[in-house]
C-alpha cells in the first residue's frame, strides 16, 4: 500500500466561523490550529497547506482560566538594550487589538517556518460579532459544545 500525498491542485479549502464568547483560550486555539493545519481531514499532508480558513468573532470575550488574566505575561523586545516589554492578557484584551491574544496562542501551536506562517495567514480574528466574509458562506465550528470544559462564564 502506498502513502497518499496530496497535490496543490487537490486542496479544497472551506471557511469556518468560531464564536469565542466565553470559550477557554487554550482549548479554542488547539482546535483552530488543528483546522488550520488540515489535521482534521483524511487527506492531511504534513508538507502542504491543506487546512481550512478560520474566522474568529467576539475575540474580546475570550476567557482564561485561573489567574492567567493577571499573572501570565507576553514578552517582546524592541531590539534596543534594556528594551524588553511585557503585557498581560488583561491589557491586551482592553487594547485596540484584543484578537492579538488569540493570534499568539494559535501561532505558537503551528509549525515554525514558512509553512506555519502561510497557515497562520488563513486565520482572521475580529473583536466584535461582525465579519466581512459572508460571501464565502462560512460553516459554524462550535467549539463550546465539543467538550463541557471548553466554555466558562466570564467572571
Amino acid at each position: 500500500m502506498k502513502t497518499y500525498s496530496m497535490k496543490a491542485s487537490e486542496v479544497d479549502k472551506k471557511h469556518y466561523v468560531v464564536d469565542a464568547d466565553g470559550v477557554v483560550l487554550g482549548r479554542m486555539a488547539a482546535v483552530i490550529a488543528t483546522v488550520l493545519r488540515g489535521k482534521n481531514k483524511p487527506t492531511f499532508t504534513p508538507s502542504m497547506d491543506c487546512g481550512d480558513n478560520v474566522i474568529v468573532i467576539n475575540a474580546e470575550k475570550v476567557v482564561l482560566t485561573g489567574n492567567k488574566m493577571t499573572d501570565k505575561k507576553y514578552y517582546r523586545h524592541t531590539g534596543y538594550p534594556g528594551g524588553i516589554r511585557e503585557k498581560t492578557p488583561e491589557k491586551i484584551l482592553e487594547s485596540k487589538r484584543p484578537g492579538e491574544i488569540i493570534e499568539k496562542a494559535v501561532q505558537r501551536m503551528l509549525p515554525k517556518g514558512p509553512l506555519g506562517r502561510q497557515q497562520l495567514s488563513n486565520l482572521r480574528v475580529y473583536a466584535g460579532p461582525e465579519h466581512p466574509h459572508e460571501a464565502q458562506k462560512p460553516e459554524v465550528l462550535d467549539i463550546a459544545s465539543m467538550n463541557s470544559k471548553n466554555k466558562r462564564s466570564a467572571a
